[in-house]
């Protein structure tokens, strides 16, 4: 009997901790105005991006004109997004880490210790 309830108690604890590492987890599908901060300055930049579940691909660049891929994961309550140039260009950074809501974002890139942040952009109507 008590192996039961303990199997049952470990069922809804493990149900209550896959929740809760969901309602963490932002919708991040759309438009972000995007700002990296670095010791030399600040650069600012637009991301489209996708959201399938877990999985996140999309386009960031400096303008609609110069994107590169991106593609990224959540990880509990963190979004990693990992940039994938296109031959022969670079990236403001390779790997950067976020946390926020479905509005803002803020996080840290891989290169220069520099920091960035998204803000969804508004819809035109």
């Amino acid at each position: 009997m008590l192996r039961i309830k303990m199997g049952v108690l470990t069922a809804l604890l493990l149900a209550v901790v896959g929740q809760a590492a969901q309602a963490q987890m932002v919708d991040v599908t759309g438009a972000w105005d995007l700002t990296i901060t670095t010791p030399d300055g600040s650069v600012s930049g637009l991301a489209i991006l996708s959201q399938d579940d877990t999985k996140i691909t999309g386009m960031m660049g400096p303008a609609v004109t110069d994107m590169f891929p991106v593609e990224g994961l959540w990880e509990g309550n963190k979004l990693i997004i990992l940039a994938r140039p296109r031959k022969g260009r670079t990236t403001a950074f390779a790997k950067c880490e976020l946390t926020g809501t479905r509005e803002q974002m803020t996080g840290t890139i891989d290169t220069d210790k520099g920091t960035i942040k998204f803000i969804r952009k508004q819809r035109q109507n």
